[in-house]
Protein backbone atom coordinates (compact mmCIF):
# COMPACT_ATOMS: atom_id res chain seq x y z
CA UNK A 1 0.00 0.00 0.00
CA UNK A 2 1.14 3.25 -1.11
CA UNK A 3 1.09 5.95 2.22
CA UNK A 4 0.84 8.93 0.23
CA UNK A 5 -0.14 10.72 -3.16
CA UNK A 6 0.21 13.72 -4.57
CA UNK A 7 -1.28 14.54 -7.25
CA UNK A 8 0.19 17.68 -9.18
CA UNK A 9 3.96 18.96 -9.01
CA UNK A 10 3.60 22.41 -9.27
CA UNK A 11 5.27 23.95 -5.63
CA UNK A 12 2.70 23.31 -3.91
CA UNK A 13 2.30 19.66 -4.40
CA UNK A 14 5.87 19.25 -4.35
CA UNK A 15 6.20 20.95 -0.73
CA UNK A 16 3.14 18.68 0.39
CA UNK A 17 5.64 15.60 -1.02
CA UNK A 18 8.97 16.86 0.51
CA UNK A 19 6.81 17.09 4.31
CA UNK A 20 5.42 13.79 3.79
CA UNK A 21 8.60 12.06 2.19
CA UNK A 22 10.53 13.65 5.25
CA UNK A 23 8.44 11.95 7.57
CA UNK A 24 9.51 8.84 6.34
CA UNK A 25 6.39 8.02 4.55
CA UNK A 26 6.61 6.74 0.96
CA UNK A 27 5.40 9.03 -1.53
CA UNK A 28 4.73 8.75 -5.32
CA UNK A 29 3.74 12.18 -6.95
CA UNK A 30 2.07 12.07 -10.51
CA UNK A 31 2.06 14.85 -12.60
CA UNK A 32 0.35 14.79 -16.15
CA UNK A 33 2.81 17.28 -17.83
CA UNK A 34 6.32 15.64 -19.29
CA UNK A 35 8.06 17.86 -16.57
CA UNK A 36 7.46 18.67 -13.49
CA UNK A 37 7.09 22.44 -11.85
CA UNK A 38 3.70 23.52 -12.44
CA UNK A 39 4.27 27.27 -12.01
CA UNK A 40 8.00 27.19 -11.55
CA UNK A 41 8.81 25.05 -14.95
CA UNK A 42 11.44 27.14 -17.41
CA UNK A 43 11.80 26.47 -20.74
CA UNK A 44 13.19 27.06 -24.18
CA UNK A 45 9.79 29.02 -25.41
CA UNK A 46 10.99 30.43 -28.81
CA UNK A 47 14.33 29.20 -29.68
CA UNK A 48 16.87 27.01 -28.32
CA UNK A 49 19.60 28.32 -25.36
CA UNK A 50 16.69 31.27 -24.07
CA UNK A 51 15.26 29.59 -20.91
CA UNK A 52 12.11 31.24 -20.05
CA UNK A 53 9.89 31.17 -17.13
CA UNK A 54 6.98 29.55 -17.71
CA UNK A 55 4.61 31.32 -15.23
CA UNK A 56 6.58 33.23 -12.04
CA UNK A 57 9.82 34.46 -12.48
CA UNK A 58 10.88 36.26 -9.33
CA UNK A 59 10.70 35.22 -5.86
CA UNK A 60 9.73 37.37 -3.04
CA UNK A 61 8.99 34.42 -0.59
CA UNK A 62 11.75 32.28 -1.83
CA UNK A 63 13.56 33.36 1.52
CA UNK A 64 10.52 34.87 3.87
CA UNK A 65 8.02 31.86 3.19
CA UNK A 66 7.98 29.68 6.28
CA UNK A 67 8.31 26.15 4.11
CA UNK A 68 11.54 28.04 2.45
CA UNK A 69 13.16 28.92 5.44
CA UNK A 70 12.83 25.65 7.01
CA UNK A 71 13.53 23.76 3.41
CA UNK A 72 16.87 26.26 3.27
CA UNK A 73 16.49 26.86 -0.51
CA UNK A 74 18.99 29.46 -0.44
CA UNK A 75 21.33 26.98 0.65
CA UNK A 76 20.11 24.50 -2.16
CA UNK A 77 19.44 27.19 -5.25
CA UNK A 78 21.68 30.36 -6.11
CA UNK A 79 19.38 33.18 -5.89
CA UNK A 80 20.26 36.34 -7.34
CA UNK A 81 19.60 39.31 -5.43
CA UNK A 82 19.42 42.79 -8.01
CA UNK A 83 20.54 46.19 -7.10
CA UNK A 84 17.23 47.55 -7.52
CA UNK A 85 14.50 45.45 -6.47
CA UNK A 86 11.94 46.83 -8.63
CA UNK A 87 11.12 49.97 -10.44
CA UNK A 88 8.21 52.35 -12.11
CA UNK A 89 8.96 54.29 -15.17
CA UNK A 90 7.33 57.72 -15.16
CA UNK A 91 5.90 60.33 -17.64
CA UNK A 92 8.49 62.75 -16.17
CA UNK A 93 11.09 60.29 -18.30
CA UNK A 94 12.24 59.78 -14.48
CA UNK A 95 11.63 55.99 -12.86
CA UNK A 96 10.56 55.44 -8.80
CA UNK A 97 12.82 52.63 -7.98
CA UNK A 98 12.99 50.32 -4.69
CA UNK A 99 16.11 49.59 -3.28
CA UNK A 100 17.06 46.26 -0.21
CA UNK A 101 17.67 49.49 1.88
CA UNK A 102 14.11 51.40 2.49
CA UNK A 103 16.23 54.34 3.36
CA UNK A 104 17.98 54.95 0.54
CA UNK A 105 14.51 53.93 -1.37
CA UNK A 106 12.98 57.43 1.21
CA UNK A 107 15.82 59.53 0.29
CA UNK A 108 15.54 59.27 -3.60
CA UNK A 109 12.23 59.60 -3.70
CA UNK A 110 12.17 63.11 -2.90
CA UNK A 111 9.15 65.48 -0.82
CA UNK A 112 7.47 61.85 -0.43
CA UNK A 113 9.96 59.25 0.48
CA UNK A 114 9.39 60.22 4.34
CA UNK A 115 6.16 59.74 4.10
CA UNK A 116 6.71 56.24 2.17
CA UNK A 117 8.93 55.39 5.21
CA UNK A 118 6.63 55.97 7.63
CA UNK A 119 4.27 53.73 5.95
CA UNK A 120 6.48 50.79 5.65
CA UNK A 121 9.31 50.76 8.22
CA UNK A 122 6.52 49.97 11.27
CA UNK A 123 5.90 46.88 8.98
CA UNK A 124 9.68 45.93 7.90
CA UNK A 125 10.36 46.27 11.90
CA UNK A 126 8.01 43.54 12.21
CA UNK A 127 7.98 41.35 8.97
CA UNK A 128 8.62 37.67 10.41
CA UNK A 129 5.22 37.95 12.01
CA UNK A 130 3.67 40.07 8.99
CA UNK A 131 4.62 36.71 6.87
CA UNK A 132 3.74 34.53 9.57
CA UNK A 133 0.23 36.08 9.33
CA UNK A 134 -0.25 35.80 5.77
CA UNK A 135 1.29 32.66 5.76
CA UNK A 136 -2.03 30.04 7.07
CA UNK A 137 -4.94 31.40 6.57
CA UNK A 138 -7.26 34.49 7.51
CA UNK A 139 -9.26 32.89 10.19
CA UNK A 140 -6.37 31.74 12.72
CA UNK A 141 -4.87 34.44 15.60
CA UNK A 142 -1.91 36.13 14.88
CA UNK A 143 1.38 34.73 16.49
CA UNK A 144 2.12 38.88 16.40
CA UNK A 145 -0.99 40.36 17.52
CA UNK A 146 1.04 44.10 16.34
CA UNK A 147 2.46 42.96 13.19
CA UNK A 148 -1.57 41.74 12.01
CA UNK A 149 -2.90 45.72 13.45
CA UNK A 150 -0.10 47.25 11.96
CA UNK A 151 -0.46 45.43 8.71
CA UNK A 152 -4.16 46.22 9.23
CA UNK A 153 -3.89 50.06 9.43
CA UNK A 154 -1.27 50.24 6.23
CA UNK A 155 -3.83 48.88 4.13
CA UNK A 156 -6.77 50.75 5.42
CA UNK A 157 -4.38 53.54 4.32
CA UNK A 158 -3.84 52.63 1.07
CA UNK A 159 -6.76 50.99 0.21
CA UNK A 160 -9.36 53.45 0.01
CA UNK A 161 -10.32 56.32 -2.58
CA UNK A 162 -8.45 58.67 0.06
CA UNK A 163 -5.14 56.58 -0.92
CA UNK A 164 -2.93 59.49 -1.80
CA UNK A 165 -3.74 61.42 1.04
CA UNK A 166 0.08 60.87 2.12
CA UNK A 167 1.44 61.89 -0.70
CA UNK A 168 2.25 64.81 -2.68
CA UNK A 169 3.93 64.00 -5.90
CA UNK A 170 3.67 61.12 -8.13
CA UNK A 171 6.80 58.80 -7.63
CA UNK A 172 5.63 56.94 -4.47
CA UNK A 173 2.58 56.24 -5.13
CA UNK A 174 2.89 54.92 -8.33
CA UNK A 175 5.94 52.75 -7.02
CA UNK A 176 3.22 51.34 -4.37
CA UNK A 177 0.79 51.06 -7.20
CA UNK A 178 3.07 48.91 -9.48
CA UNK A 179 3.69 46.11 -6.25
CA UNK A 180 -0.53 46.24 -5.92
CA UNK A 181 -1.68 45.82 -9.26
CA UNK A 182 -0.12 42.07 -8.80
CA UNK A 183 -3.09 41.09 -7.12
CA UNK A 184 -5.25 41.51 -10.33
CA UNK A 185 -8.03 43.20 -9.47
CA UNK A 186 -9.92 47.10 -9.54
CA UNK A 187 -7.69 49.50 -7.79
CA UNK A 188 -7.81 50.72 -4.77
CA UNK A 189 -9.15 47.44 -3.05
CA UNK A 190 -8.29 46.28 0.58
CA UNK A 191 -7.04 42.83 -0.50
CA UNK A 192 -4.57 44.23 -3.85
CA UNK A 193 -3.31 46.95 -1.11
CA UNK A 194 -2.63 44.30 1.72
CA UNK A 195 -1.04 41.66 -0.48
CA UNK A 196 1.23 44.88 -2.30
CA UNK A 197 2.49 46.05 1.19
CA UNK A 198 3.49 42.96 1.69
CA UNK A 199 5.47 42.38 -1.33
CA UNK A 200 6.87 46.02 -1.04
CA UNK A 201 8.17 44.99 2.51
CA UNK A 202 9.79 41.90 1.85
CA UNK A 203 11.49 44.07 -0.91
CA UNK A 204 13.04 45.90 2.13
CA UNK A 205 13.94 42.92 3.49
CA UNK A 206 15.24 39.81 1.74
CA UNK A 207 14.92 41.22 -1.71
CA UNK A 208 13.14 39.86 -4.56
CA UNK A 209 15.55 37.00 -5.41
CA UNK A 210 15.88 35.64 -8.88
CA UNK A 211 16.94 31.85 -9.37
CA UNK A 212 19.95 31.02 -11.59
CA UNK A 213 18.97 28.60 -13.68
CA UNK A 214 15.44 30.03 -13.66
CA UNK A 215 12.20 28.84 -11.63
CA UNK A 216 12.71 25.47 -12.48
CA UNK A 217 15.69 25.15 -10.55
CA UNK A 218 13.48 25.98 -7.31
CA UNK A 219 11.10 22.85 -8.62
CA UNK A 220 13.79 20.69 -9.20
CA UNK A 221 15.55 21.31 -5.48
CA UNK A 222 12.32 20.02 -3.53
CA UNK A 223 11.93 17.45 -6.73
CA UNK A 224 15.82 15.87 -5.43
CA UNK A 225 14.63 16.13 -1.92
CA UNK A 226 11.36 14.20 -2.55
CA UNK A 227 13.56 11.22 -4.30
CA UNK A 228 16.49 11.52 -1.99
CA UNK A 229 13.93 10.79 0.82
CA UNK A 230 12.46 7.66 -0.93
CA UNK A 231 9.64 9.17 -2.81
CA UNK A 232 8.81 8.51 -6.73
CA UNK A 233 7.93 11.17 -9.28
CA UNK A 234 5.63 10.08 -12.09
CA UNK A 235 5.63 12.23 -15.15
CA UNK A 236 3.25 11.83 -18.22
CA UNK A 237 0.93 10.93 -15.78
CA UNK A 238 -2.69 12.26 -15.65
CA UNK A 239 -4.90 11.64 -12.67
CA UNK A 240 -8.82 11.47 -13.84
CA UNK A 241 -9.81 9.38 -10.95
CA UNK A 242 -8.91 9.23 -7.43
CA UNK A 243 -9.52 5.48 -7.91
CA UNK A 244 -6.34 5.82 -10.07
CA UNK A 245 -4.01 6.94 -6.74
CA UNK A 246 -5.69 4.01 -4.15
CA UNK A 247 -4.96 2.59 -1.93
CA UNK A 248 -2.66 5.21 -0.66
CA UNK A 249 -4.12 6.35 2.89
CA UNK A 250 -3.43 10.18 1.93
CA UNK A 251 -4.29 11.97 -1.14
CA UNK A 252 -3.55 15.49 -1.37
CA UNK A 253 -4.10 17.30 -4.23
CA UNK A 254 -2.34 20.49 -6.35
CA UNK A 255 -5.43 21.35 -8.27
CA UNK A 256 -7.74 23.72 -8.36
CA UNK A 257 -10.91 23.40 -6.19
CA UNK A 258 -13.51 22.52 -8.75
CA UNK A 259 -11.28 19.93 -9.87
CA UNK A 260 -12.42 17.73 -6.75
CA UNK A 261 -15.72 17.51 -8.37
CA UNK A 262 -13.92 15.96 -11.52
CA UNK A 263 -11.41 13.33 -9.57
CA UNK A 264 -14.27 12.76 -6.78
CA UNK A 265 -17.68 12.04 -8.68
CA UNK A 266 -19.85 11.12 -6.49
CA UNK A 267 -17.92 10.70 -2.95
CA UNK A 268 -17.91 14.27 -3.25
CA UNK A 269 -21.37 15.38 -1.02
CA UNK A 270 -23.85 17.88 -1.53
CA UNK A 271 -22.77 20.55 0.79
CA UNK A 272 -18.98 20.81 -0.79
CA UNK A 273 -19.92 19.93 -4.01
CA UNK A 274 -22.48 23.40 -4.06
CA UNK A 275 -19.47 25.36 -2.51
CA UNK A 276 -16.94 23.81 -5.28
CA UNK A 277 -19.37 24.37 -8.09
CA UNK A 278 -20.04 28.29 -6.78
CA UNK A 279 -15.72 28.32 -5.98
CA UNK A 280 -15.21 31.71 -8.14
CA UNK A 281 -12.46 32.82 -10.56
CA UNK A 282 -10.25 36.16 -11.33
CA UNK A 283 -9.58 37.38 -13.99
CA UNK A 284 -6.62 36.82 -16.27
CA UNK A 285 -3.12 37.32 -17.58
CA UNK A 286 -1.53 37.65 -21.20
CA UNK A 287 1.99 36.76 -21.35
CA UNK A 288 4.73 37.57 -23.75
CA UNK A 289 8.09 36.45 -23.89
CA UNK A 290 10.95 38.44 -25.75
CA UNK A 291 14.30 37.54 -27.13
CA UNK A 292 16.57 40.58 -27.44
CA UNK A 293 19.35 41.74 -28.62
CA UNK A 294 20.35 43.80 -26.10
CA UNK A 295 18.91 44.78 -22.70
CA UNK A 296 15.92 46.96 -22.85
CA UNK A 297 16.79 50.67 -23.57
CA UNK A 298 15.11 52.08 -20.58
CA UNK A 299 14.91 55.90 -20.92
CA UNK A 300 16.35 55.97 -16.87
CA UNK A 301 18.96 53.50 -16.54
CA UNK A 302 18.30 52.72 -13.05
CA UNK A 303 15.27 50.77 -14.18
CA UNK A 304 18.45 48.57 -16.01
CA UNK A 305 19.00 47.03 -12.56
CA UNK A 306 15.82 46.29 -11.62
CA UNK A 307 15.00 42.71 -11.47
CA UNK A 308 11.29 43.66 -11.76
CA UNK A 309 9.72 46.56 -13.53
CA UNK A 310 6.08 48.04 -13.16
CA UNK A 311 5.70 49.73 -16.50
CA UNK A 312 2.27 51.88 -16.54
CA UNK A 313 3.10 55.55 -15.54
CA UNK A 314 1.13 57.10 -12.71
CA UNK A 315 -1.11 55.10 -9.73
CA UNK A 316 -3.77 57.08 -11.63
CA UNK A 317 -3.06 55.27 -15.03
CA UNK A 318 -2.26 52.01 -13.40
CA UNK A 319 -5.23 52.32 -11.36
CA UNK A 320 -7.57 53.29 -14.75
CA UNK A 321 -5.59 50.34 -16.53
CA UNK A 322 -6.31 47.84 -13.78
CA UNK A 323 -10.18 49.06 -13.08
CA UNK A 324 -11.08 48.16 -16.89
CA UNK A 325 -10.07 44.43 -17.09
CA UNK A 326 -12.04 44.46 -14.03
CA UNK A 327 -14.95 45.69 -15.77
CA UNK A 328 -14.28 43.24 -18.38
CA UNK A 329 -12.69 45.27 -20.90
CA UNK A 330 -9.07 45.10 -22.67
CA UNK A 331 -7.07 48.25 -21.55
CA UNK A 332 -5.61 50.12 -24.72
CA UNK A 333 -2.73 51.29 -22.35
CA UNK A 334 -2.05 48.09 -20.20
CA UNK A 335 -0.70 48.14 -16.60
CA UNK A 336 2.48 45.29 -18.13
CA UNK A 337 4.82 43.95 -15.03
CA UNK A 338 8.21 42.88 -16.68
CA UNK A 339 11.27 40.72 -15.43
CA UNK A 340 14.85 40.81 -16.88
CA UNK A 341 16.42 37.66 -15.90
CA UNK A 342 19.52 37.70 -18.35
CA UNK A 343 20.78 40.99 -16.91
CA UNK A 344 21.54 39.02 -13.28
CA UNK A 345 21.54 35.34 -14.92
CA UNK A 346 23.69 35.14 -17.86
CA UNK A 347 22.77 31.40 -18.29
CA UNK A 348 19.48 32.71 -19.11
CA UNK A 349 20.26 33.45 -23.10
CA UNK A 350 23.54 33.41 -25.42
CA UNK A 351 26.22 35.65 -24.99
CA UNK A 352 24.90 39.10 -26.41
CA UNK A 353 21.45 38.06 -26.09
CA UNK A 354 19.09 38.75 -23.46
CA UNK A 355 15.35 37.63 -22.89
CA UNK A 356 12.45 39.78 -21.23
CA UNK A 357 9.36 38.13 -19.48
CA UNK A 358 6.23 40.08 -19.60
CA UNK A 359 2.88 39.79 -18.62
CA UNK A 360 -0.31 41.87 -18.72
CA UNK A 361 -3.65 41.59 -17.43
CA UNK A 362 -6.93 40.80 -19.45
CA UNK A 363 -10.55 39.22 -18.62
CA UNK A 364 -10.89 35.85 -17.52
CA UNK A 365 -11.15 33.39 -20.77
CA UNK A 366 -9.68 36.43 -23.43
CA UNK A 367 -8.25 35.55 -26.63
CA UNK A 368 -6.73 38.60 -27.15
CA UNK A 369 -3.31 38.82 -28.11
CA UNK A 370 -1.55 41.73 -26.13
CA UNK A 371 1.80 41.16 -27.60
CA UNK A 372 1.38 45.35 -30.00
CA UNK A 373 -0.11 46.95 -26.71
CA UNK A 374 2.79 45.39 -24.54
CA UNK A 375 5.37 46.40 -27.09
CA UNK A 376 3.73 49.88 -27.55
CA UNK A 377 3.58 50.39 -23.45
CA UNK A 378 7.59 49.26 -22.71
CA UNK A 379 8.33 51.99 -26.19
CA UNK A 380 7.27 54.65 -24.03
CA UNK A 381 9.45 54.29 -21.62
CA UNK A 382 12.36 52.74 -23.63
CA UNK A 383 12.50 54.31 -26.61
CA UNK A 384 13.87 52.19 -29.00
CA UNK A 385 13.07 48.95 -27.68
CA UNK A 386 10.90 47.67 -30.79
CA UNK A 387 14.44 47.92 -32.75
CA UNK A 388 16.02 45.16 -29.94
CA UNK A 389 13.13 42.65 -30.54
CA UNK A 390 14.64 39.70 -32.23
CA UNK A 391 11.81 37.40 -31.57
CA UNK A 392 8.35 37.07 -29.34
CA UNK A 393 6.07 34.91 -28.22
CA UNK A 394 2.29 35.56 -26.90
CA UNK A 395 0.94 33.32 -24.57
CA UNK A 396 -3.24 34.40 -24.58
CA UNK A 397 -5.18 34.03 -21.24
CA UNK A 398 -6.91 31.04 -23.36
CA UNK A 399 -3.22 29.77 -23.95
CA UNK A 400 -2.30 30.09 -20.11
CA UNK A 401 -5.59 28.01 -19.00
CA UNK A 402 -4.73 24.93 -21.65
CA UNK A 403 -0.94 24.53 -20.49
CA UNK A 404 -1.99 24.84 -16.85
CA UNK A 405 -5.72 23.12 -15.52
CA UNK A 406 -5.03 24.93 -12.26
CA UNK A 407 -5.33 28.55 -14.53
CA UNK A 408 -9.18 28.44 -15.08
CA UNK A 409 -9.65 30.94 -17.58
CA UNK A 410 -6.12 32.00 -17.20
CA UNK A 411 -6.45 32.80 -13.71
CA UNK A 412 -2.86 32.28 -12.29
CA UNK A 413 -4.11 33.05 -8.83
CA UNK A 414 -6.01 30.09 -8.93
CA UNK A 415 -9.25 31.96 -7.25
CA UNK A 416 -10.51 35.16 -7.22
CA UNK A 417 -7.80 37.69 -5.24
CA UNK A 418 -10.51 39.72 -2.95
CA UNK A 419 -12.00 39.42 0.89
CA UNK A 420 -14.00 36.65 0.25
CA UNK A 421 -12.15 34.57 -1.95
CA UNK A 422 -9.51 34.74 0.81
CA UNK A 423 -11.92 33.93 3.02
CA UNK A 424 -13.68 31.21 1.15
CA UNK A 425 -10.45 29.53 -0.58
CA UNK A 426 -11.94 27.25 -0.63
CA UNK A 427 -14.20 27.03 1.71
CA UNK A 428 -14.84 28.94 5.34
CA UNK A 429 -13.08 26.50 7.42
CA UNK A 430 -10.23 27.33 10.46
CA UNK A 431 -8.48 23.97 8.32
CA UNK A 432 -9.24 24.55 4.66
CA UNK A 433 -6.97 22.03 3.40
CA UNK A 434 -9.33 19.31 4.95
CA UNK A 435 -11.47 18.06 2.55
CA UNK A 436 -15.01 15.50 3.88
CA UNK A 437 -13.41 12.62 1.77
CA UNK A 438 -11.96 10.72 4.33
CA UNK A 439 -7.52 11.09 3.16
CA UNK A 440 -8.41 13.62 0.83
CA UNK A 441 -6.87 17.38 1.07
CA UNK A 442 -6.33 20.15 -1.21
CA UNK A 443 -3.18 21.57 -1.07
CA UNK A 444 -3.29 24.18 -4.23
CA UNK A 445 -3.41 27.80 -4.40
CA UNK A 446 -7.29 27.63 -4.20
CA UNK A 447 -6.47 26.94 -0.69
CA UNK A 448 -5.06 29.33 2.13
CA UNK A 449 -3.20 31.64 1.91
CA UNK A 450 -3.24 31.74 -1.76
CA UNK A 451 -1.23 32.20 -4.80
CA UNK A 452 2.44 32.90 -5.34
CA UNK A 453 5.40 30.41 -4.94
CA UNK A 454 5.45 29.80 -0.87
CA UNK A 455 4.82 25.79 -0.56
CA UNK A 456 2.42 27.38 2.32
CA UNK A 457 -0.81 25.30 0.65
CA UNK A 458 0.84 21.86 0.66
CA UNK A 459 3.10 22.46 3.80
CA UNK A 460 -0.12 22.76 5.74
CA UNK A 461 -1.66 20.15 4.10
CA UNK A 462 0.71 18.25 4.86
CA UNK A 463 0.45 19.22 8.39
CA UNK A 464 -2.72 18.44 8.68
CA UNK A 465 -2.64 14.69 7.01
CA UNK A 466 0.59 13.71 9.40
CA UNK A 467 -1.22 14.58 12.27
CA UNK A 468 -4.66 13.27 11.03
CA UNK A 469 -3.89 9.75 9.30
CA UNK A 470 -0.69 8.87 10.51
CA UNK A 471 -0.48 10.47 13.65
CA UNK A 472 3.05 12.33 13.04
CA UNK A 473 4.55 16.13 13.03
CA UNK A 474 6.59 18.12 10.93
CA UNK A 475 9.74 17.06 10.16
CA UNK A 476 12.67 18.97 10.23
CA UNK A 477 13.53 19.97 6.38
CA UNK A 478 16.72 21.52 6.23
CA UNK A 479 19.77 20.32 4.82
CA UNK A 480 21.10 18.95 7.68
CA UNK A 481 17.51 17.03 9.16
Amino acid sequence: MVDVAVVGSGPNGLAAAVVMARAGLDVHVYEAGATIGGGTRTSELIEPGHFHDVCSAVHPMAVASPFFKDFELAKRVELVVPEVQHGTPLDSGGAAVAYQSLERTALELGNDGAAYRRLLEPLLNRVDGIVDFTSYQLLRVPRDPLAAVQLGLATLDQGSPLWNRRFREDAAPALLTGVMAHAVSALPALTATGAGLMLAVLAHAGGWVIPTGGSASIAQAMADDVVAHGGTIHTGQAVESLDQVRPAQAILLDVAAPALLRLGGSEVPDRYRRALEAFRFGNAACKVDFILSAPVPWRDAALAKAGTVHVGGSRTAMAESENLVAMGKHPGEPYVLASQPSLFDSSRAPRGKHILWTYCHVPKGSTVDMGEAVISRIERYAPGFRDVVVASKTTTAVELADYNRNYVGGDFSAGQMDLLGLLRRPVVSPVPWRTPLPGVYLCSSSTSPGPGVTGMPGYNAAKYALKDIFNKRVPGLGLVS
